[in-house]
Parts: C-alpha cells; structure tokens; sequence
C-alpha cells in the first residue's frame, strides 16, 4: 500500500505518493463547494487523501495528473462521486 501525504501549501495542496518504485507529486486544488459537497465535513486533507486511495485502485502513481483539480477526477470515474463519500469519516 502506498503512503499518501498531503500538505496545505496557500491556494494549492501538494500530495506525495510513496511506494517500493518511489515517490511521485501531485499539485491539487479543491474547491470550497466541491469540499462541501463531496467532503460531508471532512476536512479537505482527508476528502484528497480518500481520493488518492481511490485513485491508486484503479491507475499507478505515475498515471495520476501531476497537477490538477479534485473536480476532474469525477470525469475520468463516474462512480467516485458515490464512493468518495464511503471513505469519508462522518
């Protein structure tokens, strides 16, 4: 299982991917609505950390955009909407 790291960085959030092969980083941005939407109130390092965990089931780290908003990943799997909100606490 690859460890997940998420760090507040101003308007951005950096995300470090570390398994056995290395490391990747990941910019993101979250939306204030998006946060409330899909977070349920959890915090936005939890609602990024979960949407790594899904993300790593379904592509390898070097697959996952280097830089992007949480919003697209909905694009790319229709279901993380739904499922998103099972990972969360709350």
């Amino acid at each position: 299982m690859a460890a997940i790291t998420v760090t507040e960085s101003g308007d951005h959030y950096l995300v470090v991917v570390q398994d056995g092969a290395g490391s990747s980083q990941h910019r993101v941005t979250v939306d204030p609505g998006q946060l409330e939407d899909l977070g349920g109130g959890a915090s936005a390092q939890q609602l990024i950390e979960a949407s790594f965990e899904f993300l790593l089931e379904r592509e390898s780290k070097e697959s996952i955009l280097s830089e992007f908003d949480l919003s697209v990943i909905g694009r790319y799997f229709p279901e993380y909407p739904d499922d998103i909100g099972r990972r969360l606490p709350g």
